[in-house]
C-alpha cells in the first residue's frame, strides 16, 4: 500500500504493509530511534509522536499507528521538535534547566507531548501529560517544565504543510457510501479507525488482519451534530471530540472519558469502535444506554436504527450481520440528569472493576423515570431493569433509596456477575447499590467525591 506523509517537515513516500507501525518504521528505516518502543500498547507514551492533519495537531502512540493511517498528514517525531542549526524548542530548553530528565528513556515522549500541548495552547499539564509514564525523574520537575514552557512562542518551523494526496486507495475510503461499498465486498475483512484495539492484537498477538479498510478519511463519519430532537455523533469521531461535545452537555460522562484514556488514546480512540468491540468493561457503553442511546447500522445501502443496549447479545457476540458498521449513535436531548462513576483500582487509565451510570428523573419530589446502566456487572454492557422498576414511582427522600437498596432480588434478578482479579462478584454487588445511594446524595448537593471529600 503506497503512503504519502509529511515526516519532519520532509515528504515520504512509502510502500507499506498495512499493519506495519510508525514505531517499528521509524527505527527500522529510517534511523529514528529517538521514538521509543516501551509497553508496545500505547500506555507509556514513550512512543509519542505529533499528528497533524486537517483537525490540527494531536498526539498519538506510534507503536499502534498503522502506516497507512499516515496518508496524507503530517508527522514529526522527538528529533523534529527542535529547529534548524538544533536551536532548542522551548519545551527542550525548559527540561533541561528544570532537570526534567534521568535515565532519559521517557524523555523523548514527554517531550512531544509537552510540545504539541505548547502549540494547542493547552495548560492543564496533570492531563496532557497522563499518558506519559516515567519512573525515575518523578513528574514534579517536568510539569514545572512545561509551565515555565508555556509563557514562550509556538516556533515556526513547527508548522506543517499538508502533503498532497492520492485519494484513490480502495483500502482508505473517502467516505461511508465507499465504505459500504468495500466492506459489503470483504465482509470478513477489518475496519481500522483509531487502531487503539486492533493495534494490540498486530503487536500482541500477532494476528493476521486479513482485508483491512482504514477509516481516517471518511470525514463523513467523523462529524458531531444537533438536531432539535437528538445528537448524532459519527462512528468515527474520536473521544477527544466526544470529550469535548460532553464537557457541555453531560460532565460527569466527559470526566469519566477523562479517567479512561490517556490524551493520546482519546486521539485515536474512536467511538464507534469502542462500541463494536463488545467489550463487558467498556466505558462508553453504560454512559450512552443510560442516555437512552439509538446505534446506527449500515450494510451496503440498508440502513436500520436500534436501541444500543439490544446491540449487545451475550459475551462476544452483538447483533451486527456480515458486513455491516457501526454509521452513527444518537442521543435524545434530554436535561442532564447523568452520572457516571467508574470503579477501578488505579485511578486514571485503568480498566474498570464496574462501571455504573445513572440517569434518574424526578418530578414533584417522585421518580418518574430511570435509566441505569452498568458494565463489569454481566457478559455484556446491561441495563438494571429490576433495579429501575423498583424506583419508579418511589417517593424521593432519605427512605427510597434505602428501600431499594436493600431489596435484594432486583438487584440479582438483573446481574450475575463474576469474580475475577480486578473485584469479586459480591464486591461488584455491594458497590452497584451502593453507587445508587452516591447518586441519591449527590442529588441532594452532598458531596461524594474522592478528590474533595475531606478525611
Amino acid at each position: 500500500m503506497e503512503v504519502t506523509f509529511l515526516l519532519n517537515g520532509e515528504t515520504v513516500q512509502v510502500d507499506s504493509d498495512p499493519t506495519h507501525t510508525l514505531l517499528d518504521w521509524l527505527r527500522e528505516n529510517r534511523g529514528l530511534t529517538g521514538t521509543k518502543e516501551g509497553c508496545n500498547e500505547g500506555d507509556c507514551g514513550a512512543c509519542t509522536v505529533i499528528m497533524t492533519d486537517t483537525y490540527g495537531a494531536r498526539t498519538l502512540n506510534a507503536c499502534i499507528l498503522f502506516m497507512p493511517q499516515l496518508h496524507g498528514k503530517a508527522v514529526r517525531t522527538v528529533e523534529g521538535i527542535s529547529g534548524p542549526n538544533n536551536k532548542l524548542h522551548p519545551v527542550q530548553k525548559a527540561m533541561i534547566e528544570h532537570h526534567g530528565s534521568q535515565c532519559g528513556f521517557c524523555t523523548p515522549g514527554f517531550v512531544v507531548s509537552m510540545a504539541c500541548a505548547h502549540q494547542n495552547g493547552r495548560q492543564n499539564f496533570d492531563d496532557q501529560l497522563t499518558g506519559n509514564l516515567c519512573r525515575c525523574t518523578g513528574y514534579a520537575p517536568i510539569v514545572r517544565a512545561a509551565q515555565a514552557a508555556a509563557k514562550d512562542p509556538v516556533p515556526d518551523w513547527m508548522a506543517d504543510t499538508l502533503p498532497t494526496q492520492n485519494a484513490q486507495n480502495a483500502h482508505i475510503p473517502e467516505n461511508a457510501d465507499a465504505l459500504a461499498d468495500w466492506y459489503t465486498a470483504h465482509p470478513d475483512g477489518t475496519l481500522i479507525a483509531g487502531a487503539t484495539d486492533v493495534g494490540l492484537w498486530v503487536t500482541k498477538q500477532f494476528r493476521d488482519l486479513g482485508p483491512v479498510a482504514f477509516l481516517h478519511r471518511c470525514a463523513d463519519l467523523q462529524q458531531i451534530h444537533e438536531t432539535k430532537d437528538r445528537t448524532h455523533i459519527g462512528a468515527a469521531c474520536t473521544m477527544t471530540q466526544v470529550l469535548d461535545w460532553a464537557v457541555d452537555h453531560f460532565p460527569s460522562y466527559a470526566e469519566m472519558i477523562r479517567r479512561y484514556g490517556s490524551v493520546q488514546v482519546r486521539n485515536a480512540a474512536t467511538i464507534g469502535g469502542n462500541i463494536a468491540n463488545g467489550s463487558p468493561i467498556g466505558d462508553n457503553p453504560p454512559a450512552l444506554i443510560a442516555l437512552g442511546a439509538n446505534l446506527h447500522l449500515r450494510q451496503g445501502e440498508r440502513r436500520r436504527v436500534i436501541p444500543l443496549e439490544t446491540f449487545f447479545l451475550e459475551y462476544g457476540k452483538q447483533d451486527r450481520a456480515s458486513g455491516e458498521f457501526i454509521e452513527a449513535i444518537s442521543i435524545p436531548q434530554q436535561r442532564d440528569h447523568l452520572k457516571c462513576y467508574k470503579i477501578s483500582k488505579r485511578f486514571d487509565q485503568d480498566i474498570s472493576a464496574l462501571c455504573g451510570c445513572f440517569n434518574i428523573e424526578v418530578k414533584n419530589n417522585r421518580v418518574t423515570d430511570a435509566k441505569i446502566a452498568f458494565g463489569g456487572m454481566a457478559g455484556i454492557p446491561k441495563r438494571a431493569h429490576y433495579v429501575e422498576q423498583a424506583l419508579i414511582g418511589l417517593e424521593w427522600h432519605n427512605d427510597a433509596v434505602p428501600a431499594v437498596y436493600d431489596t435484594w432480588p432486583a438487584w440479582e434478578k438483573d446481574f450475575n456477575p463474576l469474580s475475577d482479579m480486578r473485584a469479586s462478584a459480591q464486591y461488584r454487588l455491594e458497590t452497584a447499590r451502593n453507587l445508587l445511594v452516591r447518586y441519591y446524595m449527590e442529588s441532594i448537593g452532598q458531596n461524594t467525591s474522592v478528590q474533595k471529600v475531606a478525611p
